[in-house]
């Protein structure tokens, strides 16, 4: 094809929104000066600056195997096309929110239009860029979860960051339907169902790294609540003092961790860092000598050399049935994501009475609470003081912004609240943070753990073959040295790592 052959556009023939093309990094496209225009008959068609660059037209060719179709383009209009709908340039949140205001037109909250109304309104520029920024800038800010929540006089979006949940600028209330739309096109959920729920998942790439992002819609009383949680691989730490393990507690739960067979279990609310914690434990054990098996519920994030399966109850994979295969696929180790019902816990404790390590979780208050919870599910005491190795109960923690750390004192009743002898605290110093623009004035960034680990000594068996209560357990392994949820929480604090009101958050009464 000569250069006479190569047709030119103009700025109005580019495209309201993008193609969508997985894996596509925007700085590649503004270095190579290209845009992808549409796709038609498996043929990819883009813009380039200089047609002739064929080290990115083989670049392309090889990543996505489509046939091309170039056609020549203006630099300025390629990268104002590139930032208009893969970014959202310098403007603020609340200057796109105006843009796509103008151009909405407004439904009810229940989404009265049809389908062909819907999707226009999701394809417009203006709410493809607002939907764009507002990922963005949750990525920014590390924010693990983005929730759009309608209500009768208005439509929030909220970030949880470090396990809060902030509010930002409030899209208008008229802007909801096409808003989630967008989220559900970009998921591949069905936008005419908004009487069910649905889940879906997208990856993006994002400042050159992928992430993915789980969907999941409710019907509620104004229209549909969606949540993405955000899965960003990076984010993800596989090391037991970076999670927050006591220095003590690291050389006996690795000790733990590499016995042949026998059952460990995770306890703690949703959001306390339960996957976190086994994924490290998998990554410190896994080998090619070993064949490990997960099943999880969902999958969330892929570690090499381990087997994944990912649950689905719509066609009768559950917990229990997954794990009755799982058996039969000569494991070494298995990780259950949770056990939930008397089924699950019995097969889990068969495989560890048959040679097979398995780490599963559970819902408790405390270590002591795994041993009763799985007793009342139906478990044999006997079989439980046989194949428990020991369980480990955590919470999440808000770290002290290190960028503005100050020296505080807390008030009297907060230190009263610990339970601390007045010699515990005489000499102690005590910080908070004053909040700044790294923290984004929260005064917090990041959190870790802090754990409760139970072992499962020959005291700890007596009282399981008593059927003793979870407070007759916790009250023997405090006797004999148990480390509380509160009492290491105060070790952060008396190391400057968190704060008295963040233990006392998350914590129940030692």
């Amino acid at each position: 094809m000569t250069d006479q052959d190569i047709e030119s556009i103009i700025y109005k023939d580019y495209p309201k929104e993008p193609v969508a093309l997985e894996n596509l990094s925007v700085r590649f496209m503004k270095e190579a000066k290209f845009v992808p225009l549409y796709m038609r008959e498996g043929t990819l068609y883009i813009a380039m600056a200089d047609p002739d660059d064929n080290q990115t037209i083989n670049s392309l060719r090889f990543a996505f195997d489509f046939d091309l179709e170039i056609r020549q383009g203006r630099v300025d209009d390629i990268l104002e096309t590139i930032e208009r709908l893969y970014g959202a340039g310098t403007q603020s949140i609340e200057t796109i929110i105006e843009e796509a205001d103008k151009d909405t037109f407004e439904l009810s909250v229940n989404g009265d239009a049809d389908v062909g109304h819907l999707i226009d309104m999701a394809s417009e520029a203006p709410i493809i860029r607002l939907v764009n920024r507002l990922i963005l800038n949750a990525v920014e800010q590390r924010a693990s979860d983005i929730h759009f929540e309608p209500f009768e006089d208005e439509f929030t979006v909220r970030y949880r960051i470090d396990g809060v949940l902030h509010e930002i600028e409030h899209p208008p209330q008229r802007l909801q339907a096409a808003i989630l739309s967008r989220v559900k096109i970009m998921s591949k959920l069905d936008i005419s169902e908004r009487r069910l729920p649905q889940d879906g998942r997208i990856k993006l790439r994002i400042a050159d790294r992928e992430i993915d992002f789980r969907v999941s819609t409710v019907p509620t009383l104004y229209g549909e609540s969606l949540v993405m949680r955000i899965l960003d691989r990076e984010n993800l730490v596989l090391d037991l003092e970076r999670l927050g393990f006591p220095e003590e507690l690291v050389a006996e739960y690795l000790r733990l961790i590499r016995r042949p067979y026998g059952m460990f279990l995770v306890t703690g609310p949703t959001g306390s860092g339960k996957t976190s914690t086994l994924y490290t434990t998998l990554a410190k054990i896994v080998s090619s000598e070993s064949k490990i098996i997960t099943l999880e519920d969902p999958v969330e994030y892929q570690l090499k050399g381990v087997n994944q399966i990912q649950v689905n109850p719509k066609i009768g994979l559950s917990f229990a049935h997954g794990l009755r295969a799982i058996v039969r696929q000569d494991p070494d180790i298995i990780l259950v994501g949770e056990i939930r019902d008397r089924e699950t816990a019995e097969i889990a404790v068969q495989s560890a009475l048959t040679g097979h390590l398995l780490f599963s979780t559970l819902h408790t208050n405390d270590s002591a609470g795994a041993i009763t919870r799985l007793l009342d599910m139906g478990v044999e005491n006997f079989l439980l003081g046989s194949t428990l190795l020991g369980a480990l109960a955590q919470r999440l923690v808000r770290v002290i912004c290190p960028h503005c750390k100050i020296r505080a004192n807390p008030d009297e009743e907060l230190i009263e609240s610990m339970n601390l002898s007045p010699e515990e605290t005489a000499h102690m110093a005590f910080y908070e943070g004053k909040g700044c623009s790294e923290c984004h004035h929260t005064g917090f960034k990041g959190r870790i753990g802090i754990f409760e680990y139970l072992p499962i000594n020959h005291d700890i068996r007596k009282e399981i073959m008593a059927n003793s209560d979870s407070d007759r357990i916790k009250g023997v392994a405090i006797e004999r040295g148990l480390v509380t949820l509160r009492r290491d929480g105060w070790k952060k604090v008396a190391s400057g790592v968190t704060t008295i009101r963040e233990v006392l958050r998350v914590t129940a009464e030692a």
